[in-house]
């Protein structure tokens, strides 16, 4: 068995090349083996979110705090409050992150497929993000 203790493992700053805004990103887990799937807390400012994305073996988010929207490719954005789970199926085009006004914090986990977990596309637009 091993622990890994609140905050032992660090917080990065979500990369500019794959979000817009202020995002925190704090590592969970990594599986042991032999499956190969990870967990990572984000938080995302008010204003934030992730670019146009897919997950080759889908992704599961669970809301945590505040208020946040997501949207797959040719739907309506949807609006996700804490206790929300949200599935994205495998290769579905999607984004998630803050509403324009409150801070969101989700916890994603997502399996990796020959060694890759996602596949980062163009960014969402303000147009698209507030629409």
């Amino acid at each position: 068995m091993q622990i890994k203790r609140n905050g032992s493992q660090g917080a990065s700053k979500g990369p500019a090349e794959y979000f817009t805004g202020n995002v925190r990103i704090e590592p969970l887990f990594q599986s042991p083996g032999p499956a190969q799937f990870s967990g990572a807390s984000v938080t995302f400012e008010p204003g934030a979110r992730s670019a146009w994305h897919t997950h080759p073996c889908g992704q599961t988010l669970i809301v945590t705090a505040g208020l946040g929207w997501t949207q797959c490719w040719g739907e309506p954005k949807e609006e996700i409050r804490p206790g929300d789970v949200i599935t994205c199926p495998p290769g579905k085009k999607h984004w998630h992150g803050a509403t324009d006004k409150t801070a969101m914090t989700h916890i994603a986990i997502q399996e990796a497929k020959d060694g890759k977990v996602v596949e980062w596309l163009e960014k969402v637009t303000d147009e698209q993000y507030l629409g």
